[in-house]
């Protein structure tokens, strides 16, 4: 029932040239031929990684966080800086950059080093928060020149954090080429986190949130996701993540493309409400997504560059998503990549080297023992040097925003921005944003870094951009960037906007008229199409929350547009249009008095029963709103997403929409299970529509909970995500007495034997205790194939003779392979007999054995085996 996780690393050198093993995972250096993968750095040095980045000129930052997700305990956490000086895919020196605990994302731009972190109180030695915080090393000696710089504070839930660690915490940064930091935020979501203007801002679950680079201008870029942690940006802004499972509740990883603005749902819209949501491009079933990475460098393989990679931590796989343009968004396939162990994070340098690192089985509390970076070059890959682009001129920058490496571009917009001289770095970058001879990449580069050198003095150079089709989107979006400019901004370009022919343009017009906040919009807005598709689904069914739609995507950002205006009066205008459907999704979300006594006023005045409908459900959405969010609570990892709010609370306008329902219902005894049904849709809570249930009436005289029976019910570990039983496991003892009966019980020894006196089966548990600590053996059985002790991967072979043998190789010759199977039993094979052989991705021992087991069971079977050391 168990397999080991050993951590044995072995150099190409040492295996001949032929197979080497990282961790329990084993590499061809000729798979994928065009690559060459060579070990960087080992547990030695970079134990627990969980995150890194690398500037363009080499220089490898890694997040060492012996932490992990569920410890928490601080000062195990650092940054470490890596060199490779005679760049042989070696590390030859490193430096303690800095010292932080929890680092989950890291940013270099030039001589800053951005990094995301979770705070400790030196006093009582609880988290405080999360914080993205900002080092600088102007003298170059790979430590910072002092403490950090704060610049948004409070960035995740505290509460959650102090009790369970962060697994559901703020993650990765990454930067685009508009000169955001853009930062994935998992579901415990924040409050009252604090940019360095003191603006303050709250949110309710996962997504992503932006900010400038001096720490101002937080925002929010897209809502609705569980756990992301970490983004893919493509060279046109578009925003890509592999999002991590809700453990089994049914959403699994989902790979989306963030739009901005964009509503994903996660998790009260995402079953019974995904009419209303932007869905992702895919559901790939279970996993845990996360480091991501746009690819788009020279020198790389075309079918290995331009595409988003996505690191899968719970399929131990990078992942490359192949997106094809449809509409505004994308549809998407999905490949392997590369299969790292548990793999958390990986980025690119200015030369072409892709550095990732792998978590190798360091637990969900990390370990010194575990852990390591490797590179990856093209086969034909020649080491050239990255400028030092502080001594390049203005002109030598410019010609770097052409440059096909999207390193380069990054590297060089930021130091122009930079600059001194803004006039003649925004010169520079309006001179590439013009020119129509240059790659399209190349005028993007341009626009961006020019909005940001010019500030309002490049108003108008960006509006008559707008007068290039070939550029439009861009220049509308970057007019609407910074919320601090956008009053002297003309409104023109963006009514304009929403009539091309170009669905990506119209989207980029759709938000930007949201940010500008100039009421007049809203007409316009009303105005977008909304498809056939916008079908709420029926009854008791899931919706298609991982199904690309292009066609909702327009109609989706005009309501957000219009609910960001809140534009009451011109939806309560559009009630009864011809694009009614639109202005009543609008103002599902307007928790306004006028709003209901809009409704309530068109409702006479519809012209058939299915609007009179329409304007019912919009009303009963109405009913309750969300209530407000103030750190104190969190739905969990299995939380109820029924919908269409977690914690409801009635308002001022719900007295006159349930006077208003029951009127109506009144009116129609022959509906009455239309307005049932409206009822425990939007829950309600309406008694003349749903009377209270014979069991609520016995709630009153609720019994004691008998904790004691609970902690033993069976099928508890079946029943609940993985982080919730570590979690348990972890506060439980056991009995080892009882977990010696389990080991037999639950079927272990049919695989695992524990004494060296007995037949050698699968993986030796007798000294497993001196090998893993209690956590690792927990979560070898929870998750038994995330990582296959080596020397016991699954093998199967098929004879000339057309006979099949499944079982361990123990021995292997030029002239045979010697198996052994599950039950112990030796099979010697000829090897000239073997017709095909094929090493299976999955452990023999199946997953959910035990499920039925409750936390204690469970905790007294790993406290048996953890005593185990022989």
């Amino acid at each position: 029932m168990i397999k080991t996780s050993l951590a044995l690393l072995c150099t190409a050198s040492v295996l001949a040239g032929a197979n080497f093993y990282m961790g329990d995972k084993k590499f061809k250096l000729s798979d994928p031929p065009e690559l060459t993968i060579s070990r960087f750095a080992g547990p030695d040095v970079t134990p627990s990684p969980a995150c890194l980045a690398v500037a363009p000129n080499g220089d490898v930052f890694v997040g060492v966080d012996m932490i992990g997700s569920l410890g928490k305990d601080p000062g195990k956490g650092r940054i470490l800086r890596l060199t490779d000086s005679d760049n042989d895919g070696k590390m030859d020196a490193h430096t303690e950059f800095a010292v932080v605990d929890n680092p989950r994302g890291i940013l270099v731009i030039g001589k800053k080093v951005y990094v995301l972190h979770t705070t400790f109180s030196a006093a009582t030695g609880k988290a405080t928060g999360m914080s993205l915080v900002l080092f600088e090393d102007n003298d170059g000696d790979g430590k910072a020149d002092g403490a950090p710089q704060p610049l948004v504070t409070d960035l995740s839930n505290t509460k959650y954090i102090q009790e369970r660690g962060t697994d559901h915490a703020t993650n990765g940064i990454r930067m685009g080429i508009d000169g955001w930091i853009y930062i994935s935020v998992g579901d415990f979501g924040f409050h009252n986190a604090t940019d360095r203007s003191g603006k303050k801002m709250t949110m309710l679950g996962g997504g992503i949130v932006r900010v400038r680079p001096d720490g101002t201008e937080m925002e929010v870029f897209t809502h609705g996701t569980r756990n992301v942690y970490d983004v893919a940006i493509d060279p046109f802004m578009n925003v890509f993540t592999r999002e991590n499972t809700n453990d089994g509740g049914g959403w699994n990883v989902r790979f989306s493309h963030h739009i901005q603005s964009g509503e994903y749902g996660y998790p009260v819209l995402f079953q019974h409400f995904t009419d209303e949501i932007l869905p992702a491009l895919v559901d790939v079933g279970g996993g845990s997504g996360t480091g991501a990475l746009y690819m788009s460098e020279p020198g790389w393989p075309e079918k290995f560059t331009n595409v988003p990679m996505m690191a899968d931590w719970g399929r131990s796989m990078l992942y490359i998503h192949r997106v094809t343009a449809d509409g505004a968004t994308f549809t998407q396939k999905e490949e392997e990549f590369l299969g790292i162990p548990q793999i958390t994070d990986l980025d690119v340098d200015g030369s072409g080297r892709l550095y990732l690192s792998a978590w190798d089985g360091a637990g969900y509390s990390g370990s010194p023992n575990k852990g390591y970076i490797i590179r990856a070059v093209p086969k034909d890959w020649t080491y050239t040097a990255f400028p030092d682009i502080t001594k390049s001129s203005v002109a030598e920058l410019a010609a770097m925003l052409k440059s096909p490496s999207s390193v380069a571009r990054l590297a060089a917009s930021q130091e122009l921005v930079s600059r001194e001289d803004k006039q003649a770095a925004s010169a520079a970058a309006l001179a590439v944003a013009v020119d129509m001879e240059a790659p399209l990449y190349a005028r993007v580069a341009g626009i961006y870094t020019y909005a940001q050198a010019a500030g309002h003095d490049g108003i108008a150079g960006l509006t008559g951009l707008t007068k290039d089709a070939a550029v439009r989107e861009h220049a509308l979006r970057a007019l609407a960037d910074r919320k601090g400019l956008v009053a002297d901004v003309s409104i023109d370009p963006f009514l304009q906007g929403i009539k091309d022919p170009s669905p990506r343009v119209a989207a980029a017009a759709i938000v930007g008229l949201g940010r500008l906040g100039r009421p007049e919009a809203a007409a316009a807005l009303l105005q977008t199409k909304v498809p056939a598709t916008f079908v709420a689904p029926a009854k008791g069914t899931e919706g298609p929350h991982a199904t690309p739609n292009a066609e909702i995507v327009l109609p989706h950002l005009a309501v957000q547009s219009l609910v960001k205006l809140h534009a009451v009066d011109a939806a309560v205008a559009g009630i009864n249009g011809p694009n009614g459907a639109l202005a009543m999704w609008a103002l599902r979300y307007m928790h306004d008095t006028k709003a209901v006594n809009g409704l309530l006023a068109a409702y006479p005045l519809a012209k058939d029963l299915k609007q009179k409908n329409q304007i019912i459900t919009t009303l009963a959405r109405l009913y309750k709103k969300e209530a407000d969010y103030d750190a104190s609570w969190w739905w969990g990892t299995r939380p109820d997403s029924h919908g269409p709010y977690y914690k409801a609370v009635t308002w001022e306008g719900s007295a006159a929409i349930e006077k208003f329902l029951k009127r109506e219902a009144l009116k129609a005894p022959a509906r009455k299970q239309f307005f049932t049904d409206l009822d425990e849709r939007n829950r309600m809570e309406i008694a003349a529509f749903a009377p209270a249930k014979k069991e609520d009436a016995v709630a009153k005289n609720e019994p004691k909970v008998d904790l004691e029976k609970i902690k033993n019910k069976k099928g508890q570990v079946g029943k609940s995500s993985i982080e919730d039983v570590l979690i348990a496991v972890n506060n439980i003892k056991g009995d080892p007495a009882k977990g010696k009966l389990l080991f037999t019980a639950q079927g272990c020894v049919a695989c695992h034997s524990i004494n060296k006196g007995e037949k050698m089966k699968g993986p030796f548990m007798g000294q497993i205790g001196s090998i893993m600590n209690r956590e690792q053996i927990a979560e070898s059985i929870l998750k038994p194939n995330a990582s296959i002790s080596q020397g016991f991967a699954t093998v199967t072979i098929t004879t000339k003779d057309k006979k099949s043998y499944m079982g361990f190789v123990t021995e292997e010759t030029a002239s045979k392979v010697v198996l052994r199977d599950i039950g112990g039993n030796v099979t010697t094979l000829k090897a000239s007999d073997i017709a095909s052989r094929k090493e299976m991705k999955n452990s023999m021992m199946p997953a959910g054995l035990a499920n039925a087991l409750s936390y204690e069971e469970l905790a007294s079977l790993v406290t048996f085996l953890s005593q185990q050391k022989k």
